[in-house]
């Protein structure tokens, strides 16, 4: 989810607040997920066992499916000459990790922060579409493993589904036309480009809950 704004930067590079940011969100939002998987602390069922068998699947989606997403945002607004960093946001981490307590999550842990001088409203929109774009990719990629190591352990298989549905979901989510999510810019760029995209990933979700996918 991409912030931009007009001014005069040339830095392009990756600096150690943005690393430390990434690894702070990632962090996060992982230990957020191990506990929404595990139906949140006030679940009468949960365990400690269970959390720690779900962090791993946590940790691989949080890094395949949120961490790429936003550092594709970071490539392509750099791709087009712009400064790009993630940052957290300290209130949004707090929620975050506060609402997979309760057994459902509100994920803003921060966003990839946009600087340039000459953005067009078509290029905010390409930017802004290469999250979501990144999600879909990483959704069709662990499907294929899925199908490709089918009948594997019900652990694995388990994994596979959930970073799958994880993706695809942040994809959805991220689509929404609300500002500041990617959506709004899509829309406003191109409202074709955003319709086909979001009739797509709502086609994909309708086949997953249907158990057609996996």
């Amino acid at each position: 989810m991409p912030h931009s704004a007009t001014v005069h930067i040339s830095h392009k590079g990756t600096s150690a607040r943005e690393i430390r940011d990434i690894i702070l969100a990632d962090v996060v939002l992982t230990i957020a997920f191990a506990l929404l998987l595990s139906g949140g602390l006030l679940s009468k069922t949960i365990k400690p066992t269970s959390i720690l068998a779900v962090l791993p699947i946590a940790a691989v989606a949080v890094a395949v499916s949120f961490v790429l997403h936003e550092l594709m945002h970071k490539f392509v607004a750099q791709h087009y000459g712009a400064w790009a960093e993630f940052r957290t946001w300290p209130i949004g981490l707090v929620i975050t990790l506060a609402s997979s307590m309760f057994g459902f999550l509100i994920g803003i842990p921060g966003a990839t922060y946009i600087f340039s001088n000459s953005f067009t409203k078509k290029q905010n929109g390409i930017v802004s579409l290469a999250g979501p774009a990144t999600n879909l990719v990483i959704f069709f990629v662990f499907l294929g493993i899925w199908v490709l190591i089918s009948p594997a352990s019900a652990y694995v298989q388990n994994a596979l589904g959930i970073i799958t549905f994880i993706s695809l979901w942040l994809a959805f989510f991220n689509m929404l036309p609300i500002f500041p999510l990617d959506g709004s810019k899509v829309l406003a760029w191109n409202w074709p480009v955003y319709l086909a995209t979001m009739l797509f990933i709502v086609a994909l979700l309708a086949l997953f809950f249907m158990g057609a996918i996996i």
